[in-house]
């Protein structure tokens, strides 16, 4: 039987945090010029959870997750803000020695592409062990049964004649679990799925998700998914952080985001969604497009796009407001003094279809 929102929080509310982003602000050099790719983005990620960050394509999901494993590319850099792990802030963290102790032991990821994440002259089975002696401190043969058992852990039959076969003779579902068995092999304790079933049909989406369900059950993993598939989160998230232009605008359950969403961005984004077009009409879509991080932003960065928008959006840039012990969102609309807006047709056809008193209690 599905949990209520109120338990839902109830449980939040005792929740360990394994990892808190404050304030966070990552540049990058392009060209002569800089681009602040994430602006002031603060996020908290609790033991046990899976958090899906949504987003249109560069609102700076993937570089937020990146920082978190000192992957960002040679021409950017943290310029302020904190990143705090188990006591430590990786925000500060400057020479590779320093992020070896946190990448893959620590914080593993899965990649979009698996062809491009796996090295094509090299075996699959020689790929697996080489995270396993890295991390678990196996050789031999102790090190090929740990590959053997990971490659049926992820649903891999035959793992000794699969051992020794190469990327190109998998499939593409295949080599995605051979990139979630390397991930898992580092024995993480945060697990970073980076769009991982876009270039899968929607078949193998099903069964890669399952398994990865599955896997942080056994491995008692923190999951974060990275992804512009709404449909995705509505299958795996726990809560979901919304992002645009380098912040994030919302937070909150699942629940809450889906049925109860507060930043125009958010509401805007669900309204978009393929599931909620009627028959003979146009189906949604934001229109404009999102500013130039080359320049500073003024006031809420989604106001151009934003037709409920108000004077002070594009003036001032609002502060996190609560909505509920695990719901916030930057938005003059929940400040008291600003005027009521009535959610679209399309949010009130997903609220009717959630039930109302469940809706109520988000």
């Amino acid at each position: 039987m599905a949990k209520t929102v109120e338990e839902l929080r109830a449980e939040y509310a005792t929740k360990e945090k394994i990892l808190e982003v404050k304030d966070l602000v990552i540049k990058f050099s392009l060209r002569g010029d800089v681009l602040t790719a994430i602006r002031e983005a603060s996020l908290d990620l609790y033991k046990g959870e899976s958090l899906c960050i949504v987003g249109e394509s560069g609102s700076g999901k993937s570089v937020l997750t990146k920082s978190f494993m000192g992957m960002l590319d040679a021409n950017g850099w943290v310029e302020s803000g904190s990143i705090l792990y188990e006591g430590q802030d990786l925000a500060k963290y400057k020479t590779e020695r320093e992020w070896l102790r946190i990448r893959g032991k620590e914080i593993a990821m899965v990649f979009q592409d698996p062809m491009t994440a796996l090295n094509p002259l090299r075996t699959v089975g020689r790929q697996i062990q080489e995270a396993v002696e890295l991390h678990q401190g196996l050789r031999g043969r102790p090190a090929k049964e740990a590959v053997y058992e990971l490659l049926e852990q992820v649903g891999i039959d035959d793992p000794v004649r699969r051992y020794k076969q190469y990327p190109f003779e998998f499939s593409g579902g295949m080599r995605q679990r051979v990139v979630i068995a390397i991930a898992l092999a580092c024995k993480p304790k945060i697990l970073i799925c980076d769009e991982p079933t876009t270039a899968l049909d929607v078949s193998i989406q099903a069964q890669i998700l399952e398994l990865l369900t599955q896997m942080q059950k056994a491995y008692n993993l923190t999951l974060i998914y990275i992804t512009h598939d709404l449909g995705v989160v509505a299958h795996v998230a726990d809560r979901v952080a919304v992002m645009y232009a380098g912040e994030i605008v919302e937070v909150g359950l699942a629940e809450e985001i889906f049925y109860n969403p507060k930043h125009p961005y958010t509401i805007n984004l669900l309204s978009s969604l393929p599931q909620l077009g009627v028959k003979g009409q146009d189906l949604f879509a934001i229109r404009g497009t999102p500013p130039s991080l080359f320049k500073e932003i003024q006031g809420d960065a989604f106001a151009p796009r934003n037709p409920m928008a108000l004077k002070i959006d594009f003036l001032h840039r609002p502060p996190y407001f609560e909505v509920s012990p695990t719901h916030k969102a930057k938005t003059w609309l929940l400040d008291p003094r600003a005027p009521k807006v009535e959610l679209p047709e399309a949010i009130r056809l997903l609220q009717s279809k959630w039930g109302d008193d469940v809706v109520a209690d988000a």
